[in-house]
């Protein structure tokens, strides 16, 4: 794997003061009793407050996801360090079908770009202009998060991502070259050392909630080094496993068994004994068919488990690499083998980054028929289609907050993606992720096409499902057509009984095409009450309900019908804002409230040139329970100026979003305290359930901060 050239990010410590609370303001704020409004007061220091450099940006205190760069920094990590709370991932793994065990060939990602910890390493986001993201999840099974560093740990936002797709994501453990070497003969000296090293790896994935690690090692082995590597892979496996079930840990194709580096782009018998001792092998790039057609005499029952490398850049002697990788899968699944595609950024770091979705499209829309498709399986399920990044937010159809931003923390489940080719007898459908408009996020899903004169409708599937239904499915569909498209256009679900469940091929297939609910259905009313008042100027929402029994749900589709009566062909173009797939007897609201709502690492800094005002960044935490929100918004009140705006004292703006418990107001510009006299700011914190209903305000976290300058 290449070596990177980008500088390392250096990092400085940070210092500052505390907060001073009166004994009653401290029982507020610790969450005592009620979760009325808590109140902190708080002198002002210009002392920067004692922040881990690592995990915070020296420049703004901003949370960033960190790595380990040597062997005694990794030998003193310790969990549970209260610096590195916001690196933990806090989606789950969401359940899938099929699930990552079967024994089909699977998709594995190793995104290296640039050296890896680019904007994405700003946990709760950035402000930027055509970033790269990542949203063909369903069609991958294992994301590899890859840099040089010797561990590491993948960024929060991309196993928050990848943990709402259902796909596994694992860090990388790499030793290069001669320091490599040196690292590899002190933690492969003997038992206890590779031990060690193994169960520190392990506590490093458990404590930030990912899935293992890819282990590569490009440098020779000693004779005893190499004698002990196969037993090390055991053990880490075992333990790996023991600690995250659903774990795994994948050899890279370098060294081989007589501890030379001699990258071998095939399964052989120099290389086995280090696949025999994990869940698997990613070869590297430079092989061909007769490499495939060797390997295909070799194993048997581990196919699935051998990822043939694709070096999307193409580098040395490949089959296929940039927008003719799909020739080098055409041939890996010939022979059932996994593939491992390396460095997919390629279409952003070499191509025009004002074309990177384009081209994006354009990479993947090669490969799709030969990358599997993964259903979920969990209810609710709600998608805005937002990709974890936007030129605007939007909140129910109208601009929140304006100027581009990334967090893929922030994506919703992204759909499988069309791109039929225009053929007069059958028209065309093409669906694209739009960050023009949304409904809820920075983007929306678009969809263009054409209906033939000989046909009357066509149905776009979205989704593959694969869930038992509740007796009584809500639905409900927000949509905009466009430049005057003359189409009818509603959500179609289709059902098999529920005894086909486990079956990979179904035999009897439902399809569905509900009709919308008038406003003052009763279900339709309960549901709204949860809802804010959303935009009816541009955005059309429909509802629908659908009664069921015995069945599971399996595709999600959108059906665009011809309206006019006459055989002429029709174009058509359309946005959908949001899906939501329900439980009809689970539209209420839980009235579970934000508590033990606190303040600390308290920043102030001076604003140059304006006595007026002052700058505050602090850590807010709370306490709510556990898988019953999807995230949580933060507001405040009592700004002086946001985004160069003035900002009136009971204005109420929004500052962030997180699926975390805590979250870091940066630089927020707030009036200056004269001497002697109190200002304040209040932070509120508004749950988001996973149905993506809001809770009532009085439900919300709500705390405010008394600040004073010292005489």
């Amino acid at each position: 794997m290449e070596q990177s050239k980008r500088k390392r990010f250096e990092r400085e410590r940070v210092t500052g003061a505390g907060t001073r609370k009166s004994p009653r303001s401290r029982d507020l704020a610790l969450g005592q009793g009620s979760p009325a409004e808590h109140q902190v007061d708080h002198l002002v220091h210009y002392d920067a407050p004692q922040l881990s450099g690592r995990c915070y940006d020296p420049d703004t205190s901003e949370p960033i996801s960190f790595y380990i760069s040597s062997l005694e920094e990794l030998e003193s990590w310790q969990p549970f360090i209260q610096e590195e709370h916001f690196n933990k991932a806090v989606i789950p793994l969401a359940p899938r079908q099929p699930p990552l065990q079967c024994n089909r060939p699977r998709t594995l990602v190793c995104h290296d770009m640039a050296g890896g910890y680019l904007n994405d390493r700003f946990i709760q986001g950035v402000c930027e202009e055509n970033p790269f993201v990542f949203y063909h999840w369903l069609y991958i099974d294992i994301f590899v998060y890859f840099s040089h560093r010797m561990v590491t740990i993948p960024p929060v936002c991309w196993t928050n991502a990848a943990h709402k797709h259902g796909v596994v994501i694992l860090g990388t453990f790499i030793t290069e070259w001669k320091d490599g070497a040196t690292i590899c003969e002190a933690f492969l000296e003997n038992k206890e050392a590779f031990c060690t090293m193994a169960d520190k790896l392990v506590q490093i994935a458990q404590s930030f909630h990912f899935d293992g690690w890819l282990v590569n090692i490009e440098n020779e082995l000693s004779p005893n080094a190499v004698k002990n590597m196969p037993e090390f892979l055991s053990y880490f496996r075992t333990r790996m496993q023991q600690a995250v079930p659903h774990s795994l840990v994948i050899w890279y194709d370098s060294v081989l068994d007589n501890g030379d580096l001699d990258w071998q782009n095939e399964l052989n018998e120099h290389n086995k004994v280090f696949f025999d001792s994990c869940d698997g092998i990613f070869l590297n790039y430079n092989w061909n068919e007769e490499h495939l057609e060797r390997m295909a005499m070799l194993v048997e029952g581990r196919r699935a488990d051998i990822y043939v490398g694709v070096d999307v850049f193409g580098r040395g002697d490949v089959v296929g690499g940039e927008f003719e990788t799909n020739l080098s899968f055409e041939l890996i699944r010939k022979y059932n083998f996994s593939g491992a595609i390396f460095a997919p950024g390629w279409v952003y770091e070499t191509l025009e980054k004002e074309k990177f979705h384009q081209n994006q499209h354009m990479f993947w829309n090669l490969l799709i028929e030969y990358l599997p498709s993964h259903s979920i399986s969990t209810l609710p399920f709600t998608t805005s289609f937002c990709q974890g990044f936007g030129k605007n937010l939007y909140r129910n159809g109208k601009v929140e907050m304006t100027g581009s931003w990334l967090n893929l923390s922030a994506q919703e489940i992204q759909p499988l993606f069309v791109d039929q080719q225009p053929d007069p007898a059958n028209g065309f459908v093409k669906t694209h992720g739009c960050s023009e408009d949304a409904w809820n996020g920075g983007c929306c899903l678009a969809i263009t096409g054409r209906i033939p004169g000989t046909k009357s409708n066509v149905s776009v599937r979205l989704f593959r499902l694969q869930v038992q239904s509740p007796p009584k499915v809500f639905v409900t569909f927000v949509y905009k057509l466009e430049d005057g498209t003359k189409v009818g256009v509603r959500p179609e679900l289709t059902t098999s009984p529920l005894s086909q469940y486990d079956s990979v091929e179904t035999s009897t297939v439902d399809v569905l095409k509900p009709l919308p609910l008038p406003e003052d259905n009763a279900l339709v009313q309960k549901f709204t009450q949860n809802c804010v008042p959303c935009s009816r100027e541009r955005w059309t929402t429909c509802f629908f309900v659908l009664e069921l029994s015995d069945c599971i749900l399996q595709d999600i589709s959108v059906n665009v019908t011809h309206e006019l009566k006459d055989e002429q062909d029709v174009e058509f173009k359309f946005k959908i804002g949001e899906i939501k797939i329900l439980d009809a007897a689970r539209l209420s609201v839980e009235q579970n409230s934000v508590e033990k709502l606190t303040v600390f690492n308290i920043l102030w800094k001076r604003v140059p040139k304006a006595t007026d005002q002052l700058n505050l960044s602090a850590t807010l935490q709370w306490a709510y329970p556990p898988n019953t929100a999807s995230y949580f918004k933060i507001y405040c009140r009592g700004l002086y100026y946001h985004k160069n705006r003035k900002v009136a004292d009971s204005e109420m703006i929004h500052v962030g979003r997180t699926s975390a418990n805590l979250y870091r107001v940066v630089h927020l510009q707030l009036h200056n305290a004269p001497v002697g006299k109190s200002c304040q700011v209040e932070f509120l914190v508004q749950p988001v359930t996973p149905a993506s209903f809001s809770v009532p305000q009085s439900a919300w976290g709500r705390l405010r901060l008394n600040y004073t300058q010292p005489d």
